[in-house]
């Protein structure tokens, strides 16, 4: 009788334990909230890392107060976005910070890019499909001074995007490769340089089509780049014919 009551004891002790836990398990719903909450806890210390310090605001703070300007921090894609190398410290931002689009103020990959910072060297829209762009180095010039009476600034408001898909190839392989608009070298990828001045043309199919200014103002430890830039010109939204045929020669 005794060892009956041991065990109905012993028994009864493990139903109120496994109860215990069921009543300690988290819901599918509650995980879920949880999630949620570390997501945007984790989005908010993403923008804390990306954004330049309050230092920088304040240095280019009468700048800022023009419209269609801005200040921002490109990562070094080959240190934050090492998607391989698991080891690697990475930010979950799609692109590791590396990009950012000048229409949208983001630095998601995927929305319109128009600026990728990797291996050191700055490279102009046209991230997929047929989209394109070209850059050009202005040199240690003024960001105010860049206006509709800069020289190098003519060829680049000019230029117009192509509509067709086998000329916008054509043209992704010319700038790649470097070419000339009025005698003006520009290319797809350029050396990134501090205390630099640079045009920017970002043509993103059907996205948007802008005209970008912006200086190298201070390059960081680990790479990243401060970027003070201002949005010289927004075209209409460019859109790409890929039905009919096209004769180039």
């Amino acid at each position: 009788m005794r060892r009956f009551y041991v065990a109905a004891a012993l028994l009864s002790t493990l139903l109120l334990a496994s109860l215990t836990v069921l009543a300690q398990t988290p819901s599918r719903e509650d995980l879920l909230n949880e999630i949620m909450a570390k997501r945007a806890e984790l989005d908010a210390l993403e923008r804390t890392f990306l954004t330049p310090s309050e230092a920088d605001r304040t240095l280019y703070a009468a700048f800022l107060r023009e419209p269609d300007t801005g200040l921002i921090r490109l990562l070094p894609r080959e240190t934050y976005d090492d998607i391989a190398n698991k080891d690697r410290k990475r930010i979950v931002t799609r692109g590791g910070g590396a990009y950012y689009s000048f229409t949208r103020l983001t630095h998601e990959y995927g929305y319109g890019s128009d600026i990728e910072l990797s291996q050191g060297t700055l490279s102009s829209g046209g991230f997929g499909g047929a989209s394109y762009g070209f850059l050009t180095n202005l040199g240690d010039v003024s960001l105010e001074g860049v206006n509709a009476e800069t020289p190098a600034l003519v060829p680049f408001a000019a230029y117009k995007a192509v509509r067709e898909e086998p000329l916008a190839r054509i043209e992704q392989r010319r700038f790649g490769q470097g070419a000339e608009l009025a005698g003006l070298p520009v290319k797809k990828h350029l050396p990134m340089k501090l205390n630099s001045t640079y045009l920017l043309r970002s043509i993103n199919y059907p996205e948007s089509d802008v005209l970008v200014a912006f200086r190298v103002v201070r390059i960081d430890s680990d790479g990243s780049a401060i970027i003070l830039w201002k949005l010289l010109k927004k075209y209409e939204s460019p859109q790409l014919n890929r039905t009919e045929p096209v004769v180039v020669g």
